[in-house]
This record gives structure tokens, C-alpha cells and sequence, in this order.
């Protein structure tokens, strides 16, 4: 009698040999949130001065059209400043 032939088996590609996994690669969260930090800093960065530029347009229409006059925006912003600020610091603001 001739020995059997032991058969190999052949494993789907990228698939580790049974005896070894891949060790996953965690991102720590401080990595993600800073990633996420900057990202949204950006977009901020962005933002801001284009939003600052039309409120100036509107505020000059709107002296231009006669309907408030510099001193009143000028009130207008000064109300907008001294309100409370929402979230956790509202409640402890006077």
C-alpha cells in the first residue's frame, strides 16, 4: 500500500494562517478628537470672516436705505454682547 498524500489546503488570499492574527490598530480618541478639532477649527476659520463681511453689507444697506441709523446698530450690538450666553456657563452669568 502506498502512504496517503497529505492534501494541503489552500486559504483564501489575505487571510492570516490560523495560529496568527493581525493585531488591530486602534486610534486613540485623543487622535480622532484632535483630528476632528482641526478639522472643525477650519471650517471656523472659514466661516468667521465670510459671515463678518455680509453682516458689514447688511449694515450698510441698511443705513444706506434709511431704515436704522449707525447708532442704532451700534445699541444693536452692544445688546447682542451683554446677553447670557447659552450652555453650561448661561446659569452663572448675571
Amino acid at each position: 500500500m502506498s502512504p496517503k498524500k497529505k492534501r494541503v489546503q489552500k486559504r483564501p488570499a489575505g487571510k492570516p494562517p490560523a495560529g496568527r492574527r493581525p493585531q488591530p490598530v486602534a486610534v486613540g480618541p485623543s487622535k480622532g478628537d484632535d483630528r476632528r478639532l482641526a478639522e472643525v477649527s477650519e471650517a471656523l476659520d472659514i466661516m468667521v470672516p465670510e459671515l463678518t463681511a455680509r453682516i458689514a453689507a447688511i449694515e450698510h444697506l441698511l443705513v444706506k436705505k434709511e431704515i436704522c441709523d449707525r447708532e442704532e446698530l451700534i445699541e444693536a450690538r452692544e445688546f447682542v454682547d451683554e446677553r447670557p450666553r447659552g450652555g453650561f456657563a448661561g446659569d452663572e452669568q448675571d
